[in-house]
């Protein structure tokens, strides 16, 4: 374990989200509000970092085990001091309360507390939607972007933070594919910036809603969300750009490479495209009685299915007032998720496909044992172990997320509400149904099981083994170097 490599990349993200809080500050400064949050914050940010970042160890070498550490406990501690501004300001006076909160913004799960979001300063609204913004497309990839990393532990980080089953290198240096990553990620959100504007929001709304969209976050600066400007333009932009940051950022890089065969050949786009297309039949077929016209009803619908699918929480209706089988419909899209290598949350819909593809194989084997099946993935055959891994991933999933229900069941809410609401926070959704529904929040939840709920946020954004990783007691262990006898 190398202990002050680990503390000196955790230095380093400390001092880059002290500055990032410049944004928030400028904003402040913009709408002549107090800049103490920011400034109090970015002074204690400083010398944690500057006590563990300012000087690089001589063996700057990270293992796999040091990956893992460094992503869950850089994690923590920028949504532990993320959350100082929201106290500081006294929008959010609790500290488990703004913790809660800036872990929802920073793993881009949209989960609130909050029960009037207009009443915030308008420099914590922008920090509030920034943090999903930078969540988005991973902490460390951010910087890897802009600060040098050696060549030695970049794709270790990667690994332990990038949401899917597995990662990859775009070009050779770790260093120039999150750059590469993170210029894909600004253009799309100036892109959706200026649509937005072209449609007549607000410059401040407009960029609230794209970083929600882009981090597939959720946090509106309306309490009713994007609902609250009625405005069909604006539910199609963003139900559209939410969909394309729920794709593999990779096929954006071929797209820019002009490799188009690879884009089309794309298994899980095309089943994330299905899937999306499914389920917005389905739900408009449902729910036109409701609103009496096939167009408006298949408007909400693709909005809301791009939402949860997408894992970015924005409505622009009460679905929670929806028919049984459209409300289920959005249920088992929170698990599904985005793809792998998005922005987006829940299980992903690369492991699905594989769950489906290996289970099919499975059932092949029992009626042909001598038969040699493979599970083939993205047109090549897929290892044993990543098929194995899909499948731990599913067990220990599971197993957080009953013994979590059952801690959370204590609170003595419906099991509508109790179920969605872990639903909602392990998948990185943001709301879930009844009392956590599109128009009600967290607030209702003690202390104990909001940071229940934080712990699963983080879980859910990391892919689980970070954060379990990080309390096992055998990754602390210093590592021993074995001296070999020189052969006679």
């Amino acid at each position: 374990m190398n202990y002050r490599m680990i503390g000196f990349v955790v230095g380093r993200i400390l001092l880059t989200e002290a500055v990032l809080l410049l944004l928030p500050l400028g904003a402040a400064a913009v709408y002549r509000e107090s800049g103490v949050p920011y400034l109090a914050t970015m002074a204690l940010l400083v010398l944690a970092g500057a006590a563990l970042g300012l000087r690089r160890p001589r063996e700057t070498a990270l293992y796999a085990r040091d990956g893992f550490a460094v992503v869950a406990l850089a994690w923590i501690l920028v949504s532990a001091f993320g959350a100082l501004p929201f106290v500081f300001s006294g929008d959010i006076p609790g500290y488990v309360d703004a913790f809660f909160e800036t872990v929802s913004g920073f793993t881009t799960t949209g989960a609130t507390i909050l029960t009037e979001v207009e009443r915030l300063h308008r420099g914590i609204l922008f920090w509030r939607s920034f943090t999903h913004w930078v969540g988005g497309m991973g902490v460390l990839v951010f910087v890897m972007a802009i600060l040098p990393m050696t060549d030695g532990h970049g794709m270790h980080l990667m690994r332990a933070e990038v949401p899917g089953p597995s990662v990859g290198k775009l070009v050779s240096r770790m260093s120039d594919s999150a750059k590469i990553l993170y210029g894909i990620y600004a253009a799309m959100t100036l892109i959706e910036i200026v649509l937005l504007l072209c449609g007549g929001m607000p410059v401040f709304d407009a960029c609230i809603h794209a970083f929600g969209t882009a981090g597939t976050g959720g946090f509106s600066s309306r309490g009713l969300s994007v609902g609250a400007y009625q405005n069909a333009y604006f539910d199609v932009v963003i139900a559209t750009f939410m969909l394309l940051f729920s794709i593999n950022f990779n096929l954006y890089y071929f797209l820019l490479i002009r490799r188009f065969r690879e884009v089309a050949r794309s298994e899980t786009l095309w089943a994330f495209l299905g899937i999306v297309l499914g389920a917005v039949v389905l739900i408009t077929v449902n729910i036109c009685p409701l609103y009496g016209s096939a167009l408006t009803g298949a408007r909400y619908a693709y909005f809301q299915v791009a939402s949860i699918i997408s894992t970015t929480g924005y409505s622009t209706a009460d679905f929670n007032a929806w028919p049984t089988l459209s409300r289920s419909i959005l249920v088992v899209l929170m698990f599904i998720g985005a793809c792998a290598g998005s922005t987006g949350g829940g299980i992903k819909v690369d492991r699905v496909v594989i769950l489906v593809k290996s289970s099919l194989r499975d059932m092949k084997k029992m009626l042909h044992p001598n038969a040699v099946a493979t599970v083939r993935f993205e047109g090549k055959p897929l290892p044993e172990r990543n098929i194995q891994g899909v499948h731990v991933f599913a067990a220990v999933y599971l197993m957080i997320f009953v013994v979590s229900y059952l801690l959370l069941s204590l609170e003595q809410f419906d099991l509508v509400t109790t179920f969605t609401a872990l639903a909602a926070c392990i998948n990185n959704i943001g709301p879930g149904l009844e009392m956590v529904g599109p128009m009600g929040n967290f607030s209702a939840f003690s202390p104990l099981s909001k940071l229940l709920l934080s712990f699963d946020m983080l879980v859910g954004r990391l892919e689980i083994f970070p954060m379990l990783l990080l309390f096992a007691p055998s990754i602390w262990k210093r590592r021993r170097l074995v001296r070999r006898r020189p052969s006679v």
